[in-house]
């Protein structure tokens, strides 16, 4: 097993890893929207949080050697599913090859954002 770190996505704020790779597989930990330049959850809704989180995974995919085109399973948290239309608004616009997914409401989220999503990836 490889730990994954890049220091364009946020670090991670307990004892995990940003992902891992292993088998030739990719295992995202949650993406939650926090700018990494700053430590700080983004301003705005669920749009602008969706698209943090979205490019926080892109840094994650490439540090690992993987891309969007290359996730075949995502698993999605949000804190409230009022907010699904706006979130799969953005998150089309990345996740373009449609892989499978799970999207689930929860009470909280960490930091209390508005969502969080993981990934099942292949990488080289």
């Amino acid at each position: 097993m490889e730990k994954v770190y890049t220091e364009k996505a946020p670090a991670a704020i307990g004892p995990y890893s940003q992902a891992i790779k292993t088998g030739g597989m990719l295992f995202t930990s949650g993406q939650i929207p926090i700018d990494p330049a700053t430590g700080n959850v983004v301003a705005g809704g669920i749009k602008e949080q969706s698209e943090r989180v979205c490019k926080n995974l892109k840094e994650v995919l490439e540090a690992a050697g993987s891309s969007f085109k290359k996730v075949v399973k995502t698993t999605c948290f949000l804190a409230d599913m009022g907010d699904f239309a706006a979130f799969n608004e953005v998150y089309g616009t990345y996740f373009t090859e449609k892989p499978a997914r799970s999207c689930v409401a929860v009470k909280t989220l960490p930091k209390n954002v508005l969502v969080e999503v993981e990934c099942i990836a292949l990488c080289d």
